[in-house]
This record gives structure tokens, sequence and C-alpha cells, in this order.
């Protein structure tokens, strides 16, 4: 962080837009949903920043959640493309929107669909620098020499490559406008590159968001109290619960780390169906943090009306706010 960031105490309010690029499968709507209900709970409150939210919905046709939650209809990239790895729509989805929506904030949250919203949210990033989380598993020093393919030493020490994906980062409009179609190019280069795709598996477009950043010369504050994720994570004060990982436990609360303990939590065992709601806790000895994760989502679920039937995806026309 740079030593005026450090220093300075208060600054104007300055809005920014969240943004989730997302599909119209089950998985990613029931994310989505509660998503979006926190989103609601916490934006106004006060020391929140949060502006409008959007979907960015890169499925290339409406779904049923055009009516409760605001969409941005996008394409998904060309069949084949992908080369089955769908999260390389992401940046593709953001090109597209940045160039086609109408965005009144200044800045842009990029955020995912299993982020809650734990405390408002306010802009992290200072000046022209944005705001990112960093992730033990990005390593940009680890593989230099598979960076130095995208990000050639004229450009710069190593070091410039930011150990970070694109969210959450909290980034000036005008500043992922250039970084987008890059973000974009770079990720498709690496995806095609059978070393980079080996090396760098499923955080390879995250890897191409830190990459992209820095051959446009941006530099991220690097803000640990931007995310807390289950079951890794028990520092209080951060802003986003972020659920990616499994939680399992045996009977007397204790972290299973080969996955035999009697009670579990992890998204993935929602592919095609939303979870049930009132979800047991976890045992008695269980971090608060899986506690206060299970309790937001038994939250979300009982208030959010027809969670377990969202009906047939509805014929709607792609003219979307």
């Amino acid at each position: 962080m740079p030593e005026n960031a450090k220093r300075a105490t208060k600054k104007e309010r300055s809005l920014f837009h969240i943004a989730v690029t997302a599909t119209d499968y089950a998985y990613s709507q029931w994310q989505c949903r509660i998503m979006y209900y926190f989103y609601k709970k916490k934006k106004d409150l006060p020391e929140s920043d949060m502006g409008k939210f959007t979907r960015i919905l890169h499925s290339g046709n409406p779904d049923n959640l055009m009516d409760e939650i605001p969409t941005f209809v996008v394409d998904p990239l060309p069949e084949g493309v992908d080369q089955g790895y769908v999260v390389l729509n992401r940046p593709w989805a953001f090109v597209q929107w940045l160039e086609k929506a109408k965005i009144e904030e200044e800045y842009i949250l990029m955020a995912e669909p299993d982020h809650i919203f734990i405390h408002p949210l306010p802009n992290l990033a200072f000046e022209g620098y944005p705001a990112a989380f960093p992730f033990f598993y990005i390593k940009p020093v680890k593989y230099e020499k598979i960076i130095r393919k995208y990000f050639s030493k004229e450009m710069g020490p190593i070091v410039n490559v930011d150990p970070i994906g694109n969210s959450p980062v909290i980034i000036k409009k005008d500043v992922l406008q250039k970084i987008a179609p890059t973000w974009m190019n770079v990720s498709l280069a690496m995806k095609k590159d059978p070393e980079t795709d080996k090396k760098f598996g499923w955080v390879l477009e995250m890897y191409g968001y830190a990459v992209a950043s820095a051959l446009h010369g941006v530099q991220h504050i690097l803000r640990k109290d931007f995310m807390l994720q289950p079951p890794w994570d028990f520092e209080p004060g951060k802003y986003i619960l972020h659920y990616t990982y499994e939680c399992n436990y045996n009977s007397k609360g204790k972290l299973m780390y080969d996955g035999s303990g009697e009670w579990r939590f992890d998204k993935r065992l929602y592919l095609d169906n939303p979870p049930p709601r009132n979800l047991s806790l976890p045992p008695q000895g269980a971090p608060q943090d899986v506690v206060n994760l299970i309790k937001l989502i038994n939250e979300a679920t009982a208030n959010i009306p027809n969670w377990d039937t969202l009906g047939e995806v509805a014929n709607l026309t792609t003219n979307v706010s």
C-alpha cells in the first residue's frame, strides 16, 4: 500500500458498481440469489460505498432470474474456445459489458457468486490504486519461467505481477476498460499453451488477470481484510465471506482433511439443485466462521421466495437492466 494511502484517514465517498459474472446453471443461480440477498441487506448501511448491482449472464440468453436480479446478458465464447474451462468466459463477459452497458459509478467491484457480504463494504481503492485480495496460491515468483512467456523482462520485475485474481477487486472503470481485453487475450493464450495450462489449472484465468494488470502498469493495494475463506480463515472484521472450500468436521468439531467427517458443507454438492432450507449447523467445536456461514445461508434461503422451485426458464427478451 502506498504511504499516502496508509496515512489517509478520510476521503470522499465514491460508490462502486458490483458486477458478478454467472451462467444460467442451477449451481450459479442459487449462489447469485444468496449473494444478491445480502447485497440488498448491506447496501444502504453506514460505511457502505456499494452502488448498483449487475449479474453479467454469459449464457447468451435470458433466464428465470431476470426479474429478481438486475442482469445484463452477454454472449459466451464461440463453441470450443473455452476448451471446457467455463471461467474463460469471465474476461470476455466483462469486455462486452464494459463496451455496451451504461455504468454510472466510477468504480467497479468484480465479485463472484459465492461471495456473501458480511459487513457493509467501503471503497477500498485509493486514487489510482485498485484494491484486491491476495491469494496464497497465486505465486508469480514461483512460476516466473511461465509468467515470462506473457510478461517479458523488458516489462519489469516479476514482483510487479500481483498475487491476485480478478475477484474481489475494486477498480476504476476506465482502468478496467483498458485491462479487460488484455486479460481476455492473455487468458486465452495461457489456455492454448500446454505447459501453462497444466501448471495453472483451475486458477489460470486468475493469473491471466494478474499478468494483464501488470502489462498495463497497474498494481493493487493488497487487502487481507477484504475476504474471509472458511474453514481456513479465522480473523474477524472482514467484509466478504467466500465459501469456495469444503467444510468437513467430525462429531467433535475437528476439521477432517480427508473428508471423513460426519458433518459436511460443500457448495459442489448442489450442482443441479439449490441446497435445502435449514441446513444443520456444524458440530460443537467447529470454528464460529463456519457456523456463521451456515446461519447466513439458512437466513437467505428462509427469506428468498420460491427457493426450492424456480420454475422453467422464462421466455424473455434481451432488453435487460
